[in-house]
């Protein structure tokens, strides 16, 4: 996707929908704005102006359900309305050609009522949903949340680029693509032209081409993001910089401008995580929920969201009914809030990830400490040591009965355990505290004032004679050819 299309009001990134009503009284076709503390209906003309005034509804049918159900319960007198639920980007032309129909009614006109029109006397999992959702074959289970059908995808030229329904089935891609989302990972593709062949990864995803039907669009991954030209108009400042390269995240409200029709759009600025590529938002699809994880937003909370700006909430409850606390802030590129956790963190996650899907597996399990080594049996102080990623000394014996020494350590992600001679290793690792007296005596040759007159290796953890008889073995002992310790 171009970075002019995401500023775009067709964006097919956007998966709200708008709430048109019909008053049966007046005749007029409105969006709706809200309900009000008596329960009276709040509308607007549904024209360019008050789109930011629009009650946006989450397009995912279950969701819309229980939002209608509780909303038609508080309206107050709902035998006077008829509602319709329509696709965002289609508001405004809807709204016209559903205004026609009550001036001028037609067959083509009913069709378009019924086709987006809410049932309000039907069983909440009946309620309708958009036209595309009811598209969906009878011999299939029905998929109240899909934009696009699977049917509608030229497949011909995505076998082109090296993909097909099969490999996107396998990487679990399939499914979002139709919902209208792009990739989660980057995705192999190649092309052919004119016998040059040219192989890379891409994010892609779907949009409507010129007959409507869903076509596939890709964006390549850029080594850094392009911060020091301007951005449709915007010239990055140093905090803008720190900001998206820190957070992904501008942080703030700009206005960009359209560079075919001139129109100045008030935008937040974000980062694809995937490919670098900048992704701008317009406010007016900005959608702020009443609450984030149990906690309940106000009207300044919601503000700061609103203008892009990073907000910090304590006491969110988890999946797994815990308490936590971080900063939430909207991303363009996601469209939705996301928590600021660890970015360097997400992203090599998200590229392990991505290699993972690649290579047709999803297998993240690591592989458990041996519990031998070179047919010797490991002891429990060595297998918690590999297991801490911390090197073990051992001691081992070779084919011919000589003993030797040295430090394993053990790679969880690839299960390979690895040995290094004390020379090679006594830089990087260090024994533990316990047996350094041992590990100087027995592998590298130094004695001290306790340990000159023991003829025999020290045990583990021994740093002095056991008992009188050891201290007094070969009481005049050779000079030791080692440095003191």
């Amino acid at each position: 996707m171009s970075e002019e299309t995401n500023i775009s009001p067709s964006s097919p990134d956007e998966l709200t929908d708008i709430l048109l009503v019909l008053n049966k009284e007046k005749k007029k076709i409105q969006a709706v704005k809200g309900l009000d503390e008596k329960g009276n209906l709040k509308t607007v003309t549904p024209n360019e102006k008050n789109l930011g005034d629009f009650l946006r509804v989450d397009g995912n049918g279950n969701i819309f359900s229980n939002f209608f159900k509780n909303f038609f319960s508080e309206l107050k007198n709902p035998t006077n309305f008829s509602f319709f639920k329509v696709p965002a980007p289609l508001s405004m032309d809807v709204a016209k050609g559903l205004q026609e129909q009550v001036k001028k009614p037609t067959p083509e006109g009913e069709k378009l009522m019924q086709q987006y029109e809410v049932k309000t006397d039907a069983p909440q999992e009946q309620v309708k949903v958009d036209a595309a959702t009811q598209q969906v074959p009878a011999s299939e289970t029905p998929k109240t949340n899909y934009k696009y059908k699977e049917e509608d995808i030229d497949w011909d030229t995505l076998r082109n680029l090296g993909l097909d329904k099969e490999s996107l089935v396998k990487k679990n891609l399939l499914d979002s693509l139709l919902k209208g989302f792009k990739s989660n990972v980057l995705v192999p593709v190649s092309l052919n032209m004119d016998g040059a062949a040219l192989r890379t990864d891409v994010r892609i995803w779907l949009q409507p081409g010129e007959d409507g039907k869903p076509v596939v669009a890709m964006r390549g991954v850029r080594k850094e993001p392009e911060l020091r030209y301007p951005f449709f108009g915007h010239k990055f400042t140093d905090e803008d910089k720190k900001n998206l390269l820190k957070t992904g995240n501008m942080g703030r409200v700009v206005h960009l401008k359209n560079p075919k029709s001139g129109e100045i759009i008030p935008s937040i600025v974000s980062l694809d995580p995937l490919t670098n590529e900048l992704v701008a938002l317009r406010t007016t699809k900005i959608v702020i929920p009443d609450q984030i994880k149990g906690v309940k937003l106000n009207d300044v909370q919601k503000q700061a969201l609103m203008e892009g700006k990073p907000l910090y909430l304590e006491g969110m409850i988890s999946k797994k009914d815990t308490e936590f606390s971080g900063i939430v802030q909207i991303n363009a590129d996601k469209r939705n809030i996301e928590f600021l956790f660890d970015k360097d963190k997400e992203k090599k996650e998200s590229q392990q990830h991505t290699n993972q899907v690649q290579q047709g597996t999803s297998d993240s399990k690591q592989h458990e400490v041996p519990q031998t080594f070179r047919q010797q049996q490991l002891t429990k102080e060595q297998r918690d040591k590999l297991g801490k990623n911390e090197a073990a000394y051992i001691e081992l014996v070779d084919k011919k009965g000589k003993p030797y020494q040295g430090y394993i350590t053990f790679n969880k992600d690839t299960g390979k355990t690895t040995f290094d001679w004390p020379n090679h290793n006594k830089e990087q690792v260090k024994p533990a505290e316990e047996n350094k007296t041992q590990v100087a005596v027995n592998s590298e040759g130094k004695t001290n004032e306790s340990t000159k007159n023991i003829a025999d290796p020290l045990d583990s953890k021994q740093n002095s004679p056991k008992n009188e008889q050891q201290q007094n073995i070969d009481a005049a002992p050779k000079k030791s050819k080692g440095p003191k310790i």
